[in-house]
This record gives structure tokens, sequence and C-alpha cells, in this order.
């Protein structure tokens, strides 16, 4: 088992920045790809940005050039930051840990708002 512990969410103003982690505890020779996911209210959670175990990346359309994840595999941390940060920024942000087997594993979330 992985378990995942979010941190460094909160409110900021638009155009500000926030840097999220993500600390994987237990089992963490399993984990392969890392990723974190938002859902904002009536809405689907959604990819926000991925990361694999060599360190490829992947982001959605729009967060690209304002986001950039990074993991540091020594401490089994996965970073979020997050540079001018929009009102429809606003959501929950989750992390997401991948097995090598293919089995998932999520944080609990973090709230991120970002105000107009």
């Amino acid at each position: 088992q992985v378990q995942l512990r979010e941190s460094g969410g909160g409110l900021v103003q638009a155009g500000g920045s926030l840097r999220l982690s993500c600390a994987a505890s237990g089992s963490t020779f399993n984990i392969g790809a890392m990723g974190w996911y938002r859902q904002a209210p009536g809405k689907q959670r959604e990819l926000v940005a991925h990361i694999n175990i060599g360190g490829s990346t992947k982001y959605a359309d729009s967060v690209k050039g304002r986001f950039t994840i990074s993991r540091d595999n020594a401490k089994n941390t996965v970073y979020l930051q997050m540079n001018s940060l929009k009102p429809e920024d606003t959501a929950v942000y989750y992390c997401k840990a991948t097995s090598f087997y293919g089995n998932d594993y999520w944080g609990q979330g973090t709230q991120v708002t970002v105000a107009s």
C-alpha cells in the first residue's frame, strides 16, 4: 500500500503562485508514475500534470506554460509549481500515484482557491 499526503494549498490572488507537495509513504518502491488532478465544484476530476519514473512530463493544455510538475525520488515526493494562477484554477487538487502493477493511489486532496 501507498499513502499520499498533499500540502501547500490555500487562497491566493489571481496572478499569484502556489507550490503543492505530495509525499508518499508505505510501499514507495512500487511507485511508477505520479500526477496531479483537480476537481472543481460540479465538474469531473481532470488531469493537470503527470510525470513518469524517468521524469517525462505531460500537462493539460489549460496549464501549459504556467504549471510545472517535478519529483524527488529520493524523498518520494512530487511537486506542482503553479504560477500565474487564474480563478478558473480554483479546485481541490489531488495527488495520484500509480504502481508498476497498475494500482492507483490517491491523496485526500488540498483546496486551491484563486481570488479575482
